[in-house]
């Protein structure tokens, strides 16, 4: 049986205007965003029906004004939908009385913005712990805990430091740690590293790829960034006008765009670097030896001086513990790799 998902999402609106739930009623969901522009109304969040799966990272990205930071805002019910429903762990958000909603989002949820809000003439222990301070809990317990998450994102010896001392990305360090130390099932991340110049952002993209990998949290990413959905998802989600216009892997969106909008987001894309061997595998047909086989996670830029070299017509692949999964047609691959 498939796992329910952590969150969900069915036909979920958010429009802006004078009466929006009166408007909703009366307008069906082929309205496209321009029509309901000139009704005098906004549909930031337009009909849009998603699942994110536990220890999943979803990126949501877009161009500005997509609706991507929009989306996690209902996500999270920073804003309470127009119509459609949300549900986190099987609950309706939406039905939730303010107090379960606080409870909720203190016991379960995360949030990192792009501005850093750290509160200025707090320490960076202090900042870490302030959430936990917020909780009730007693001085020494969040002492531990702040020290500890402090320690995971790199800042040991820095926690009596403002800050005003502390580089940008050491400040989005104590952001995401403070997000961190109420232990939260599930992290909601609005373009976090924007702010930041791109050699560290590179640097906070690794450490954040580490970090998941330590903690397996389900996370909600927004980016406007291309090359950072890319190195960072599990699936993807692009949004024009409110609306998914696709939602998948990221090889599987670079080789499969669904539209003219998403195929404009992955032309320059060198795809090698983003498909894994086994995004073009299929199946042997009879079983076969897996001598010389390639590695279905490894990416096809890491196979090309194979696959130039090898000269069978089908290359079998196989997964980490050497067993035959599939094969991939060689000059598929070789088109992939250099253009067809």
């Amino acid at each position: 049986m498939a796992k329910k998902p952590v969150i969900s999402a069915r036909n979920v609106w958010k429009i802006f205007g004078a009466n929006p739930k009166k408007y909703l009623s009366q307008i069906s969901a082929d309205y496209s965003f321009d029509q309901i522009k000139e009704d005098g109304y906004i549909a930031g969040v337009k009909d849009v029906s998603i699942d994110v799966h536990k220890g999943e990272m979803l990126v949501i990205m877009g161009l500005s004004g997509s609706g991507k930071s929009t989306l996690v805002r209902c996500l999270s019910r920073l804003h309470d939908i127009t119509g459609g429903t949300i549900s986190v762990d099987n609950q309706d958000i939406m039905s939730l009385t303010e107090k379960e909603l606080i409870e909720l989002r203190r016991s379960k949820m995360g949030m990192v913005f792009q501005s850093f809000g750290l509160l200025p003439h707090r320490t960076v222990l202090e900042n870490v712990a302030f959430p936990l301070e917020m909780r009730g809990q007693d001085k020494y317990t969040r002492r531990e805990r702040a020290l500890e998450v402090i320690r995971l994102v790199g800042l040991e010896g820095r926690e009596e430091y403002f800050p005003r001392e502390l580089s940008g990305g050491q400040q989005q360090r104590v952001g995401i740690a403070r997000s961190l130390a109420i232990e939260p099932d599930i992290w909601f991340l609005d373009e976090p590293f924007s702010a930041l110049d791109p050699l560290i952002r590179r640097e906070m993209q690794v450490e954040f790829l580490r970090l998941q990998g330590l903690l397996g949290k389900t996370i909600v990413f927004i980016t406007h960034d291309f090359d950072e959905a890319l190195r960072l998802a599990d699936r993807i989600a692009i949004m024009k006008d409110g609306m998914i216009e696709q939602c998948s892997t990221p090889d599987q969106i670079v080789l499969n765009p669904a539209t003219e909008y998403v195929r404009k987001f992955t032309e320059e894309v060198e795809k090698a670097r983003v498909v894994n061997v086994e995004a073009i595998m299929e199946p042997t047909g009879k079983p076969r030896s897996s001598k010389n086989a390639l590695y279905g996670n490894k990416k096809l830029r890491d196979v090309a001086k194979i696959l130039a070299s090898d000269t069978r017509e089908f290359i079998p692949v196989k997964d980490t513990d050497d067993k035959l999964i599939g094969q991939i047609n060689r000059k598929k691959a070789l088109d992939i790799v250099f253009g067809e």
